[in-house]
């Protein structure tokens, strides 16, 4: 039984595509659709230097142009903030009286602990205050 050139550019273009599936390693994707390049080529007729270079040609294409779009594109996301460093920057509202030693605000729908930033501040009730920070259970107050 003799299998055809293409039939073997598919297999490697699936046998690339499972590491790139366990790995999550790009590159395996890119030299996979560079088997089906050399695949195709096959498919029309063309030799195995033609296969072969299409196939080199084709993935080091990809590897060239696709790999810095994404990692711009990786670097350009800004990282999301969970927990408490998601609340920083937020405004809250004064439930009680907030100063140096202390009061209460609702952040997010919870009632917190808080305290003002600077010593000399002073808020009252139903003022709005943006968190600077939070320190523990509390919440720093400007």
């Amino acid at each position: 039984m003799d299998i055809d050139a293409w039939v073997w550019w598919l297999i490697a273009a699936v046998g690339l595509g499972i590491p790139l599936v366990i790995t999550a390693m790009p590159e395996f994707g890119m030299f996979s659709v560079g088997a089906v390049a050399g695949a195709l080529t096959a498919g029309l007729g063309f030799g195995v230097v033609a296969q072969v270079i299409v196939f080199v040609v084709v993935s080091v294409a990809l590897l060239a142009v696709v790999r810095p779009i994404a990692a711009r594109h990786r670097r350009g996301q800004p990282a999301h903030a969970t927990g408490v460093d998601a609340l920083k920057g937020r405004q809250a509202v004064v439930l009680e009286r907030v100063d140096a030693s202390g009061g209460r605000v609702k952040l997010a729908g919870e009632v917190w602990s808080a305290r003002a930033y600077a010593p000399d501040q002073v808020f009252e009730q139903g003022q709005q205050v943006d968190v600077v920070d939070i320190d523990g259970a509390t919440a720093v107050v400007m």
